[in-house]
Parts: structure tokens; C-alpha cells; sequence
């Protein structure tokens, strides 16, 4: 990957939201690999269709592995936003309900990092951002970042592969640039531990 001695090549600082209309449709994806890599089994044929994954000529346990880095590969890209904060040096990638994902690049490499789910180490793809975590027993995410020329647009696409699973398992999704809107309550701790909120000025 493209090692970085002066900025970083790309800009993905902000909030993100969900393009419903654009990417993937995980069950659509799934059934034309499914589909695919029955024909390249010799001596089966596909015979049921594009709606019913199940009659292949992968082997249960193989289709059962691809199923079931497909799941995994569609509950990581399920986050409604994204707040991407980058300094000269670091991206940190915020996502709902879902761990971090942080990329730090210094005196031009990108330096691996140790999470709670395993080793993580990013690069560049010229001015795509590339993010890899390496998981336990040979499972691994890898998360590519392209933003659009005016800034407005993200695109993320999301690899799942194993080496249970006959082969990757592959997803888009698309994000646009919004401002969050501020919250209509002004909120305070008070010594009990409790929040106190109102709409109005608070006058504890």
C-alpha cells in the first residue's frame, strides 16, 4: 500500500448518513455467489434459482461458511452513521452500536493497533483508505474508504473472508455528508447522579 510522507490523501472528517437507495442488497449478493461458484464445480449443475440459495453444488459445510461470512459481513455494515474524525495523523471511524475503527500513520507508515477483537493495520490504495482486522481463527474485515471529488459522498466497501468460506464475501454501502442536528435539551448531572433535563435554562 502507498506509503504517506506529507497529508493524508484523502479527507473523510464528518458526519455520514445512510443512502438507502444506493448499495448492496446482502441477499441478492449472496445468491449470485451462491450461483457462480456452483458452476465452477465440475460435473454439477445449479438447479434452483436465484431466490433459493440452497440448491448448489458447494457442499453444505462450504455453503453453510459462506452464509455464514455473509451475515457477518451485513451485521458490520449495519450502522445508520458514521462520525469520522482525522487529524494530520490519525482517522478514527465512529460507528453506532459497533467498536471503532482507528487508523494512525506515522513518520509515513501506518502502525498496526491491538483491539479487543484482534490486530488492525490501515494503508492507502492511492486515495483510498484501506482498513484490515485480523480476527481469530483466520477470519478477517477489511473496510475500503472512497470518498467523492466534492466531499459529499462515501462509499464503503466491506470484505468478510475466512478460510472456512469457499471465498469472500463482499458488500457496499453508500454514505452522504449531513449536520447533526443540535438537541433541543440541555442536560446536567446533579450530585445525586441523576440527569436533569430541560428545554429551557436549568436552575439548579
Amino acid at each position: 500500500m502507498l506509503r504517506v510522507d506529507e497529508s493524508l490523501p484523502a479527507d473523510f472528517a464528518g458526519n455520514w448518513q445512510r443512502d438507502y437507495v444506493r448499495g448492496d442488497d446482502a441477499g441478492n449478493v449472496l445468491n449470485k455467489q451462491l450461483y457462480s461458484l456452483s458452476r465452477t464445480v465440475p460435473d454439477t449443475q445449479y438447479s434452483g434459482s436465484p431466490g433459493m440459495p440452497g440448491a448448489t453444488g458447494l457442499s453444505p459445510r462450504k455453503r453453510d461458511a459462506l452464509i455464514a461470512v455473509a451475515r457477518l459481513a451485513e451485521m458490520i455494515t449495519r450502522p445508520d452513521t458514521l462520525t469520522i474524525l482525522q487529524s494530520d495523523n490519525e482517522i478514527t471511524v465512529e460507528r453506532d452500536e459497533d467498536f471503532a475503527i482507528f487508523c494512525g500513520f506515522y513518520n509515513g507508515e501506518a502502525k498496526a493497533t491491538s483491539t479487543p477483537y484482534g490486530s488492525e493495520i490501515c494503508g492507502w490504495d492511492g486515495d483510498n483508505l484501506v482498513s484490515l482486522l485480523q480476527l481469530p481463527d483466520g477470519l478477517s474485515v477489511m473496510h475500503r474508504f472512497t470518498v467523492s471529488d466534492d466531499g459529499q459522498q462515501l462509499r464503503i466497501i466491506t470484505t468478510v473472508d475466512s478460510k472456512t468460506s469457499p471465498a469472500p464475501f463482499s458488500l457496499s454501502r453508500f454514505y452522504r455528508r449531513f449536520e447533526p442536528a443540535g438537541s433541543e435539551f440541555n442536560c446536567v448531572e446533579t450530585l445525586s447522579k441523576k440527569r436533569v433535563c430541560s428545554t429551557g435554562d436549568l436552575d439548579l
